[in-house]
């Protein structure tokens, strides 16, 4: 029977650092030797291979270009492998893995990104369970040889979360993500146990890459005492096509007549506006309060419990599809990659 095969894709991150005793600094590693670095990955009937990101990047300075270059990495390498390990620096991982969810059309196959608080070249690293776990899941299969995971997920910290369902929720704690608003798809423990119910189907025909992305799209924290300048300045800017304002609970933010006068040029000039909660955990309804009624009147639409990193991803990928108005309104309604809550 032939192995499984999967593919280690180094992009950056400290997951890849090793301290260096010469001089006392981190310096990544040499991922074609992975098997010496993490001797646990020998004991899994797997042929696993590695391309490392030339110059790597950290995660800070992850841009679409990059997710561009990702999703080219798997398509090219698509027939050849049975899954694909991410590896990827956490302070932009919810994004990138967001991202990598609407670009990769047609997904039958697990992209798993994982990383680690420490690097995996200390002695209390959590890279080293982060990364045998991920590669574990990404190689697992069903009893009639299908992935048991055919979609873009984050594993850290013995949980597999749903790629556009995450979000950062620490720089310290090795539970660096969460996803609030959707149960994981599996758990590590003794042994790892798949939420199937939860988990999305394999999509049907070859896999497609959208890499068409439309960047204008301008992020608006609803806070007290913001200014109508401000304000202005995020929404009306001609630079700017979609607009996701960041409310206050259920989707509420402040009646004022000079947002109503804002949000009603951003409608007449075709601009898009979607509400999501800066709550952790629950969903926009406008309908639940009258300052949320005065955004939907306005024309601004319901994230429903979407992330923000989700959501700017899907707008990404919506605006660049090139699809009229209103079928983006309609498609930003409905769930794509699983990536909000339908009922």
């Amino acid at each position: 029977m032939k192995k499984s095969s999967l593919l280690l894709v180094y992009t950056g991150g400290t997951i890849g650092m090793k301290h260096n005793p010469a001089d006392n600094t981190l310096h990544p590693f040499d991922f074609s030797q992975i098997i010496e670095e993490v001797p646990e990955l020998g004991k899994f009937a797997l042929k696993i291979d590695s391309v490392t990101f030339d110059p790597l990047i950290d995660s800070s300075d992850v841009e679409p270009s990059v997710w561009a270059r990702l999703a080219g990495v798997i398509h090219d390498n698509y027939d050849d492998y049975d899954g694909f390990v991410v590896l990827h620096g956490t302070d932009t991982m919810a994004y990138s893995a967001s991202a990598l969810s609407f670009m990769l059309g047609n997904l039958g196959k697990p992209v798993i990104f994982t990383g680690s608080q420490l690097p995996i070249g200390v002695p209390r690293t959590d890279g080293r369970e982060n990364l045998i776990s991920a590669v574990e899941i990404a190689a697992a299969k069903n009893p009639d040889g299908s992935a048991c995971v055919p979609e873009v997920a984050i594993f850290f910290d013995s949980f597999l979360l749903r790629g556009n369902r995450a979000t950062k929720v620490s720089s310290e704690n090795f539970r660096a993500f969460s996803s609030p608003n959707f149960p994981p798809l599996a758990e590590a423990g003794v042994n790892i146990r798949y939420n199937r119910e939860f988990i999305l189907p394999p999509g049907r025909g070859p896999l497609e890459v959208h890499d068409r992305l439309d960047t204008r799209v301008s992020i608006l924290k609803i806070h007290p005492g913001i200014t109508p300048e401000l304000a202005e300045t995020f929404i009306l800017s001609p630079a700017i096509r979609a607009v996701i304002l960041e409310t206050y609970g259920s989707g509420n933010a402040m009646v004022r007549p000079w947002l109503k006068d804002i949000l009603s040029h951003a409608r007449s000039a075709g601009k898009l506006i979607v509400s999501v909660t800066q709550c952790l955990t629950g969903s926009v309804d406008m309908d639940l309060y009258a300052t949320g009624k005065f955004l939907s009147d306005e024309g601004v639409l319901s994230g429903f419990d979407s992330t923000t990193e989700a959501m700017l991803a899907k707008l990404f990928y919506l605006l660049g599809s090139g699809l009229p108005r209103e079928e983006l309104i309609s498609a930003l309604s409905r769930s794509l990659r699983g990536e909000i809550t339908t009922y």
